[in-house]
């Protein structure tokens, strides 16, 4: 029988198949809607719109049906749209599926996360990092396998519908081990807690999270620009960028867990935040194409650990006596995050159009930078909660 662990780990790859699936289709969806780039990008804005509006109700759909109910459904959910992105005739018709699959995929991040912190508090130890080195492996699994089905004409609905399928045969072979975390009317009642919104430890980790995010879309949308633009470096080898960003922050979240367990949350945050923001700095200001992409691969590297952590430590934010809890904070740091998504590729588009494009990606090494000062900070505002907790007991 197939354990949580491997279950969860599973999960988290098929959420990044799913969106390494239909990415690379776009200039396919393109060319077959006759959609200019301004009509497109505003279809394509509905999946993170979708993602935004899921995440921020997710948690409290958990915690009503369980972890396990959700992952099932929001897995299937994500099945079904992938193959309507490919059907689409029309670009709002594209918008409309991409709202839906968006907040599929959505759901699924947050509860894949909340079954993940479950599966930790089991083991007893952190392993956050491992589950999303599977994203990023699933990532580029799906990503080269939709390479593959453009090179042999395949149109996109047929492509995104056997991936669907694909993702439905996965899920059902791992279906025994998902974890089966209680509905909320099923435990104990929660115990009193300050309101979201007014514990400082939740916004520091948010703004973790959403830093990490604005630097990890940055590399994904611009990296490529980049060294066309400022180290004149070929189209087809500046499109490398992002896979040596990606490749060294899949591999680097495998060692994650031992790093946050050997040196601490905090000090594994402090030291990524300063490897990506050198990184990106790096790529950014030094007019050697070589440097470039050594400074993608640092910042992949440094922002390995930054999101998993942000919501492992979310999740022990929200521990409750009985050992369960922490939906709630979960989905509240990861519907920041998504905002991070959502409006730092047009904010550093802006930036790049009223200075360049090296100056936005300082600015975006400076922000991961700044992962270092909330991670400090997001310490000590636990390390108070804690001892409020204990002085009134």
């Amino acid at each position: 029988m197939v354990g949580d662990r491997v279950a969860v780990f599973v999960v988290f790859a098929l959420n990044g198949a799913a969106y390494g699936s239909w990415a690379p289709r776009v200039p396919a969806l393109a060319e077959r809607l006759h959609a200019a780039p301004g009509s497109l990008g505003l279809a394509l804005l509905g999946g993170s719109i979708g993602m935004v509006v899921a995440a921020s109700m997710s948690g409290r759909l958990v915690e009503r049906f369980g972890t396990r109910t959700a992952i099932i459904a929001s897995t299937l959910l994500t099945c079904v749209f992938l193959p309507f992105v490919g059907a689409a005739g029309s670009v709002p018709a594209l918008g409309f599926v991409m709202f839906g699959l968006g907040a599929s995929v959505g759901a699924l991040d947050v509860s894949m996360n909340i079954g993940a912190v479950g599966v930790e508090r089991r083991l007893g130890r952190a392993i956050m990092p491992f589950f999303h080195a599977g994203f990023s492996f699933g990532g580029l699994i799906a990503s080269s396998a939709a390479g593959l089905a453009a090179a042999h004409q395949w149109s996109p609905f047929r492509h995104l519908l056997v991936a669907g399928a694909v993702v439905l045969i996965a899920l059902l072979l791992v279906l025994p081990g998902l974890p089966r975390a209680a509905p909320r009317a099923e435990r104990a009642a929660p115990i009193a807690r300050t309101a979201l919104v007014r514990r400082p430890v939740l916004w520091l980790l948010a703004a973790i999270a959403l830093c990490s995010a604005i630097a990890e879309g940055a590399s994904s949308d611009w990296s490529a620009l980049l060294l066309v633009t400022a180290q004149h470096v070929g189209q087809a080898a500046a499109a490398l960028a992002f896979a040596v960003f990606s490749l060294t922050m899949a591999v680097t979240r495998l060692g994650g867990a031992w790093a946050q367990n050997r040196f601490g949350p905090v000090r594994t945050l402090v030291a990524g935040a300063a490897l990506a923001g050198l990184g990106l700095v790096l790529a950014a200001v030094v007019p050697v194409a070589g440097l470039a992409f050594a400074g993608f691969g640092l910042a992949g590297a440094g922002l390995a650990a930054s999101f998993p952590i942000a919501l492992s430590l979310a999740g022990a934010a929200g521990k409750r006596a009985d050992g369960s809890g922490g939906e709630r904070e979960i989905a509240f740091v990861t519907t920041i995050a998504y905002s991070g998504f959502l409006a730092g590729p047009p904010v550093i588009g802006g930036i790049a159009q009223l200075s360049s494009l090296p100056v936005s990606f300082v600015l975006v090494g400076f922000l991961a930078a700044l992962i270092a000062p909330a991670a400090v900070g997001a310490g000590r505002a636990r390390h108070r909660e804690l001892t409020a907790a204990t002085a009134a007991v």
